[in-house]
């Protein structure tokens, strides 16, 4: 395996906040960053605390925090990007991660265009987790996975991959995606960006701040591009300094309350996801009255000690 899990895992969250927060001069820039993850970070919760896909949990937890998450832009980007951990916590099965991108979205807007979108997002995701990623046959096999359907996705990605067999350049392809501000171009551009500079990160998010945009656009595209290029390349991937400079101004991300509080928050959703189980929830299984143990963690293959 060419990257850990985990770091597939944490390149995923951590490539969409810093795709979402840099700056097009390369700079991380968290004051003017529209809390695009929120959603995210409370889909990660849920399934760490139960284990599985609830929709009921995550909707009662929706509500709880909609008085933050009510806002006058554009809600779709937010959706995708709350579909993550769906993506990642079933990216093995194929029929399974369908299903419940599906279901998830059921909590939101039934709009056509963000079904499709996160469909070949959390596709290409895990093609990327599962290591059968080819730049070649990535949009067709993307398309096939989004099956049959009315939007304009389809064709915007066939476009896309004829631009890449040109050779075309990034003012050319922004030329062409940038004129409106479409979710249909963000994804577009996205794949784009991700495809045409499949092995570098840094130049990758940095393809993404789309000038002259929206700073609703920009972060949009940005984000989906970051968690393309994180689930591919790993946090080994993402620029050292990138990642110093998170620690060290330890700032809120996504409605935490610390950049290292969402680290910590990515490691248990992996624990959860591998099948992991901590002892410590539950001290009383494995020890008898009047006896003291040690409190270890049990790991195990996925699907051994309990099937998703």
């Amino acid at each position: 395996m060419r990257y850990s899990p985990i770091s597939r895992f944490k390149g995923t969250l951590l490539g969409a906040f810093l795709g979402g927060s840099l700056a097009s001069d390369g700079k991380v820039e968290f004051e003017s960053y529209l809390d695009l993850g929120r959603m995210a970070v409370l889909g990660i919760q849920s399934l760490i605390a139960l284990g599985r896909l609830d929709l009921d949990d995550w909707i009662e937890r929706q509500q709880e925090e909609s008085p933050h998450l009510v806002a006058t832009d554009d809600i779709s980007i937010k959706i995708i990007i709350a579909t993550l951990p769906v993506a990642l916590f079933f990216h093995e099965n194929p029929i399974k991660l369908r299903q419940n991108l599906l279901r998830v979205l059921k909590i939101w807007e039934d709009d056509p265009v963000v079904r499709d979108g996160t469909l070949a997002v959390g596709y290409a995701i895990a093609l990327a987790l599962t290591e059968k990623l080819d730049p070649l046959t990535l949009i067709p096999q993307t398309i096939s996975f989004i099956g049959e359907t009315p939007t304009s996705i389809p064709k915007k990605l066939l476009r896309v991959q004829n631009l890449l067999e040109q050779g075309a350049g990034l003012s050319t392809t922004q030329a062409e995606f940038a004129k409106e501000e479409k979710l249909s171009n963000t994804i577009a551009m996205a794949f784009y960006c991700f495809l045409s500079t499949l092995e570098d990160f840094r130049l990758t998010v940095l393809q993404a701040k789309v000038q002259n945009a929206t700073l609703l656009s920009s972060q949009a595209t940005g984000a989906i591009t970051g968690a393309l290029s994180g689930a591919y390349n790993g946090t080994g991937g993402i620029p050292v300094n990138w990642q110093v400079l998170l620690l060290q101004r330890n700032s809120p991300a996504w409605g935490l309350t610390s950049f290292s509080q969402m680290l910590e928050l990515t490691d248990a959703f992996v624990g959860v996801w591998s099948g992991v189980y901590n002892l410590t929830l539950n001290p009383k299984e494995l020890t008898e009255e009047g006896c003291e143990v040690a409190l270890l963690s049990v790991y195990a293959a996925p699907r051994v000690i309990r099937s998703r």
